[in-house]
């Protein structure tokens, strides 16, 4: 790699210490010798984790459990150790407080798609900002203090309009108080400082690469406030690389009152509004060019893991997206109102810890929602005899099956067949393993489960060593919507507890970068299917090459060089992303009761939770579908 940053990928990021004067020795002793969000390179579902289930689903691998002795009994054992697996814990433990539990993950850490990424750099200037209060940091260890980024599942979006009183009596009681975030997210910082949201057009689309700051857009579905520091609309679009039709095109679709399927009445024109794409409604009923169409291509990925090729105009009109105005049709989702502040520095990396200290603890008192940002998980404590709970890592289950009045679970760890009984299992996992791990399941169900086809996404931080570039282009988010990344921001300004987000410009900082693959041109399912074998065939080498490239046509004309700039680099490559959304162009409307709730029927013993289960990438979804298992099961 140019730059003299090394590989990646061992253990707690040695790499980004070297550069930062401490030894691999210094480091090693620095923490402890398990310590999975300190890792870097690879991440999210990284080498390890599914090589097994991919042999065996995918392969036809066979794994013989017939005839294994059970060598554990359990009151619950839960397949899945996200959000929802741990909620399901959780629920479960609160009915039966005496329940002895094992929760099963094949990954080497707790918290499924909610996942925390540490960097640590500079070390000496980032030790113990946090005390107990009687001076002590036995709570808070003494170790280099970590910037913090989210590699998953991003933000609590809209509480107020969107959870359940299953979802908020739950946050309540881990400590989560919402109104914290009025302060804790700062949403003055990057206007303070003169940044806007901007969009970049790259030269392969558009002939040359091109920044441009100050949209006045808002971005779509985040409740944003307008930005004091945007441009005019007609200003923002001149500087566009497009031909001036394009631009005149562009300013009706925002401003124009002219109503492109007039004559029709608001029932036809959101049934015409479904099943059509957003593209094909820019450009075949709207009679934009493809240059505009283009504007907006990988605008919608975000979102949906779909580029406007493959959105509904219908979908496109709730988030905001231009061309509608004149239809009168209004929009159905208050939810899109509230502002997007609820975020922790790890995103809902935390909701998990918060679940974890929990169902952990012994006589410890709680972790509050401040001190979890410092709290430093007890790895070496997840799985130890005689626990109420354990959290069994870098497990991965392949046979799950009614035997009498118990359920036998068959997995492998380190190459090693373990099974173990359970009254109860919760399926908190994927629902397209589901019929591969469960075979006695109705095929109508396995059927149903196999529908859902995750979006594959990649979430990336890339510490840089300051941000001063943005402040010299004006702007804080940009939108790259033909480009490899679709998305380059600072991260969100959210400082808790003992932890500062990075205000200084000439300090360290993390750009979150999104990547969503796929193939235009087909169905949302064969996109998906595509762009996950994309994802497993791309090695770090090739994801550390689009960053760098991408980063210095984007931000070089500012003065950044990846070479200088880049201290560390975290890939969380999710091939299996998050939970399939119906979409009206390819699902039918009753997509709810044929595919979904028979999905999600308890068989026996055995009930199904995960955001699978709600159709959507909620973090409410998995709380409340785990809720929903936990009852079906106990009542």
């Amino acid at each position: 790699m140019s730059g003299g940053i090394s590989r990646r990928d061992f253990l707690n990021g040695v790499g980004l210490t070297i550069a930062a004067g401490l030894t691999p020795a210094d480091q090693i002793a620095a923490q402890p010798a398990r310590y999975p969000p300190g890792l870097t390179g690879l991440r999210g579902q990284h080498p390890g984790s599914f090589e097994t289930m991919h042999a065996f689903a995918r392969e036809g691998k066979r794994f013989a459990f017939d005839g294994l002795p059970i060598e554990e009994n359990y009151d619950l054992v839960v397949v899945g150790g996200g959000i929802s697996g741990l909620a399901a814990a959780w629920f479960y433990r609160k009915k039966n407080p005496s329940a002895r539990i094992l929760i099963l993950d094949n990954h080497d850490d707790f918290g499924g798609h909610a996942k925390r990424n540490e960097f640590t750099i500079d070390n000496d200037r980032w030790i113990n900002p946090c005390r107990n209060p009687d001076g002590s940091t036995d709570f808070f260890p003494a170790r280099p203090t970590p910037i913090i980024g989210y590699g998953g599942s991003e933000s609590i979006q809209s509480p107020t309009t969107l959870y359940s009183k299953v979802a908020k009596d739950l946050l309540r009681e881990l400590g989560v108080n919402l109104a914290k975030f009025e302060t804790a997210f700062d949403r003055k910082l990057y206007p303070s400082l003169g940044l806007t949201r901007g969009l970049f057009f790259d030269r392969a689309a558009f002939g040359r690469d091109v920044l441009v700051h100050g949209d006045p857009s808002g971005e779509a579905g985040e409740g944003a406030e307008r930005d004091r520091n945007a441009k005019p609309l007609k200003d923002f679009i001149a500087a566009f690389p497009i031909s001036e039709q394009s631009k005149r095109q562009l300013l009706a679709l925002y401003e124009g009152s002219r109503d492109p399927l007039a004559g029709k009445s608001a029932a036809e024109k959101k049934k015409i509004l479904k099943a059509t794409s957003y593209r094909d409604y820019l450009t075949k009923i709207c009679g934009a060019s493809e240059e505009v169409a283009n504007c907006f291509q990988g605008r919608t990925l975000g979102y949906f893991g779909l580029g406007a090729d493959a959105v509904a105009a219908s979908d496109a009109q709730e988030l905001g997206y231009p061309g509608f105005k004149g239809l009168k049709l209004g929009r159905d989702k208050p939810e899109w109102n509230e502002p997007y502040i609820y975020h922790f520095p790890d995103g809902n990396a935390t909701l998990a810890r918060l679940l974890v200290s929990r169902l952990m603890a012994q006589n410890e008192p709680p972790v509050t929602m401040e001190d979890s940002v410092f709290w430093f998980a007890p790895y070496d404590r997840l799985d130890v005899d005689g626990a109420r709970t354990r959290i069994r890592l870098e497990s991965t289950c392949l046979d799950v099956r009614h035997s009498g009045n118990k359920v036998l679970i068959g997995y492998t760890r380190g190459g090693i067949l373990h099974r173990v009984a359970a009254w109860d299992v919760v399926l908190a996992c994927f629902h397209y393993v589901i019929p591969h791990i469960m075979p006695e399941l109705p095929e109508s169900q396995r059927e149903a489960l196999s529908q859902n086809v995750k979006t594959p996404i990649v979430y990336t931080n890339v510490l840089v060593r300051n941000w001063k570039p943005w402040l010299a282009l004006k702007v804080h988010n940009i939108s790259a919507p033909t480009s490899f990344f679709s998305t380059v921001k600072l991260d969100f300004p959210v400082s808790l507890g003992c932890y500062a987000y990075p205000r200084d410009p000439e300090k360290p900082i993390l750009l979150h970068l999104v990547h969503v693959p796929g193939e235009p041109g087909h169905d949302a399912r064969t996109q998906f299917r595509i762009g996950r074998q994309k994802l497993l065939e791309m090695t770090f080498a090739d994801f550390e090459a689009k960053i760098h490239d991408q980063l210095d046509r984007m931000l070089g004309p500012g003065g950044f060089s990846s070479a200088r700039d880049i201290a560390a680099i975290t890939v969380n490559r999710w091939a299996h992303g998050y939970s399939y959304v119906a979409n009206s162009l390819f699902d039918p409307e009753d997509y709810e009761q044929k595919v979904l709730a028979k999905a999600r029927q308890k068989f026996g013993r055995v009930a199904i939770a995960n955001t699978d289960s709600g159709g959507d990438a909620w973090a409410h979804y998995a709380i409340d579908h785990a809720e929903r298992a936990v009852r079906e099961l106990i009542g």
